[in-house]
């Protein structure tokens, strides 16, 4: 099973096993990682899930598509790691992803 490393804007870290096959994001609501909201339940039509991709995997993680790029465009203080959480899929070649999660969500 998957780890994920989610980082809050104060440092705090949270571990989560996760769920090949899910997304950064259920996986942080079903653990209620403080700072995720996701009220689109992550139809990718809002950007209250938007995390910070850890540089050593934004590579992994893949790019954002034309839908997600036009949300992000809602998102808080956006960066180029930035990625909304519902579109990441968790695979095994994702053990150890770290993201960080923004000091708030649009």
């Amino acid at each position: 099973m998957p780890k994920i490393t989610f980082i809050d804007a104060d440092g705090t870290r949270t571990e989560v096993d996760a769920t090949e096959g899910s997304t950064v994001m259920e996986n942080a609501i079903k653990n209620m990682v403080q700072g995720i909201e996701a009220e689109c339940g992550g139809a990718c039509a809002c950007a209250t899930c938007h995390v910070y991709v850890d540089d050593a995997w934004a590579g992994k993680t893949g790019t954002a598509e034309p839908m997600e790029e036009d949300m992000l465009d809602f998102a808080y203080d956006v960066k180029p790691t930035s990625r909304l959480s519902c579109q990441i899929k968790v695979t095994g070649e994702l053990d150890g992803l770290v993201v960080h999660v923004p000091e708030r969500q649009a």
